[in-house]
């Protein structure tokens, strides 16, 4: 029966899952230099068009059709055929329009992951098509094994309470494989790429926490006791992943910044999403206060010492964070909180949940890697991958979009 309270509920929160996407956009674009403002911003806004289209006409359908192998859905919903403003298969309170419009804003943000770690060298044509591909080889299938009826990983006794596996991990190593495959940028390790525009990073990071208590507290697909508990775990995580961070900068560069407090932050976010609906209050201050240091040696030290071009650190924030984030939720999770979870955590004296948390982690790691070639050694037969060194050096805004973030700025870049 359509509860009207859980509707509006749900409503809202897929529009504040879709603020984050416009979020992202500010926070990678006031990353980079001038001269790829627009560019990165793109990248992330036009996959609003295509990721949307898509997901109408057949990601849906994909993602949570009829079930094939644990693996994927069927065709049956083609343009959402049969998915009507009645109760859905997926949720008992809401339209199964609502519940396809709220699945579709995380798979407009997931791609758009990505795009930090080519930031400034990639062809926008290539990405493009990357973004199609990937979305139909990677996405939609992990949308269906974690959270589609008969999904091969739901099966195994793995939880994903809001996509860890399905949005960071897929999307953090995809952005690993694809940073590596594509080349580092012209003078990395020796040109200093500054960040341009803090205040930019802090509006972006600033609608990411908003956004964020949509995509945590939305994924209970109820206005019930377990939205209100994601909502508490989200902020608790995302605070002690900001305190978490500042502390390291202070440990190891002796002066707290900005970028690096809403860095945590964001950090502390990602860390929670799949155990949000299923660790207890206090385990979250844990997830989110441990997850900084991770993500932080990640980026300041891993990054450096095997050399991989990870622009804006979409693999070590997201990947690395998501991991963790799913370690914890085989650690702390609680049947007593939410009874998707079949077994208690590590922590409570249980190795299964544990054990089939690593499994899905691996799962979701290889599938990533594997689709991402794919994906790459489609493209190569239609374009190149990168932008030639001229137009890296004049910039992709010029050189792919014909337009400047600052026309009147006249100053090196």
């Amino acid at each position: 029966m359509i509860d009207t309270g859980d509707t509006g509920f749900m409503i809202i929160c897929a529009a504040l899952v879709l603020l984050m996407t416009p979020g992202l956009a500010f926070f990678y674009g006031g990353m980079v230099r001038r001269k790829n403002v627009v560019n990165t911003m793109m990248t992330s806004i036009f996959i609003i068009g295509i990721a949307t289209v898509m997901w109408v006409l057949f990601g849906y359908s994909l993602a949570f059709g009829k079930d094939h192998f644990g693996i994927i859905g069927d065709l049956s919903h083609l343009g959402l055929a049969g998915v009507t403003g009645a109760v859905g298969e997926y949720a008992d309170s809401i339209p199964g329009l609502g519940f396809a419009m709220f699945q579709m804003m995380f798979a407009i943000i997931t791609p758009a992951l990505i795009t930090g770690a080519v930031a400034g060298r990639m062809k926008f044509k290539a990405l493009f098509l990357f973004i199609i591909l990937w979305s139909t080889i990677v996405y939609y299938p992990m949308a269906h094994m974690v959270w589609g009826l008969g999904g091969f990983l739901a099966k195994i006794g793995s939880v994903d309470f809001a996509g860890g596996n399905v949005v960071h991990i897929s999307s953090g190593i995809s952005a690993l494989v694809l940073c590596i495959v594509l080349g580092k940028r012209n003078g990395y390790g020796k040109a200093n790429y500054r960040i341009h525009n803090i205040p930019f990073v802090v509006l972006g990071a600033s609608l990411l926490l908003f956004g964020w208590f949509g995509f945590n507290a939305g994924s209970a697909l109820k206005a019930n006791d377990l939205a209100v508990h994601a909502f508490v775990t989200t902020a608790v995580s995302a605070a002690a992943g900001m305190l978490s961070w500042m502390l390291m900068d202070v440990v190891m560069a002796e002066k707290p910044t900005l970028v690096g407090c809403v860095t945590g932050l964001v950090v502390g976010l990602v860390a929670i999403t799949p155990g949000a609906g299923f660790v207890p209050i206090w385990a979250s201050l844990i997830i989110g206060f441990v997850g900084s240091p991770i993500c932080y040696f990640m980026i300041s030290k891993v990054k450096q010492k095997f050399g991989y071009d990870d622009a804006l650190d979409a693999f070590g924030c997201h990947g690395v964070g998501g991991i963790w984030g799913g370690i914890a939720t085989g650690l702390f999770g609680q049947t007593s909180i939410n009874s998707v979870a079949k077994w208690n955590g590590l922590f409570f004296g249980d190795t299964r949940l544990f054990i089939a948390q690593v499994i899905s982690i691996i799962v979701t790691i290889v599938i990533a890697i594997v689709g991402t070639l794919i994906c790459l050694s489609i493209i190569r037969l239609f374009t190149p991958l990168r932008v030639e060194k001229r137009e890296e050096q004049i910039g992709l805004d010029l050189a792919e979009h014909n337009e400047t973030a600052y026309p009147s700025f006249n100053g090196l870049d």
